[in-house]
């Protein structure tokens, strides 16, 4: 399976927008990344604050929810990237490579249609809170469209992910599933 990782990886370099997709995904990962060390880093103050000093906390559990939902979600396509998402390919292992190809193609433009669906409403959603001056109902009062714009971001990058994904299996870069041809 390295192999064909690093097959994928030097046919990637030959196409511009595979490049950049796999570039943008891998800088959410890292971003996604330094959300969760920072909100581990918030929950140890946190702790220090609560149970050392015995005081109260303001704003340490609201940010490390936003935080630990914005990672999840710009993770999304980095995890997508490096097929880490739970798989079940008895169905595909099971077919003849044309009939996987075509198995690909399909289940790669339905996943498309459905975060394009959340994308949008999820633009939306953070479009309302923006308009509005929203603002979470803590003592901290976040305004909420900044955590909220993790919802547009991640399913946008996604997006770009599936699309390139996609557009490696109909141009022969990247093989349906990851599966060889047997």
């Amino acid at each position: 399976m390295a192999s064909h990782n690093s097959a994928v990886a030097s046919q990637t370099e030959k196409n511009p927008f595979l490049t950049a997709v796999a570039a943008l995904s891998t800088l959410a990962g890292w971003c996604s990344a330094a959300m969760i060390v920072a909100a581990v880093g918030i929950t140890c103050q946190m702790i220090v604050i609560r149970f050392v000093l015995n005081s109260s906390t303001i704003w340490q559990t609201e940010a490390v929810i936003y935080l630990m939902v914005a990672a999840t979600l710009i993770g999304l396509p980095y995890v997508q990237r490096l097929r880490g998402h739970v798989n079940v390919d008895l169905i595909p292992v099971s077919l003849a490579p044309r009939a996987r190809s075509y198995m690909s193609i399909l289940t790669s433009t339905l996943s498309i249609v459905i975060i394009v669906v959340m994308l949008v409403h999820g633009y939306e959603y953070w479009h309302f809170a923006w308009e509005r001056g929203w603002r979470s109902d803590t003592v901290w009062g976040v305004r909420l469209w900044i955590p909220y714009l993790s919802i547009p971001i991640g399913f946008g990058l996604l997006l770009l992910q599936l699309i390139a994904d996609l557009v490696a299996v109909i141009l022969g870069v990247d093989k349906p599933y990851g599966l060889e041809d047997s």
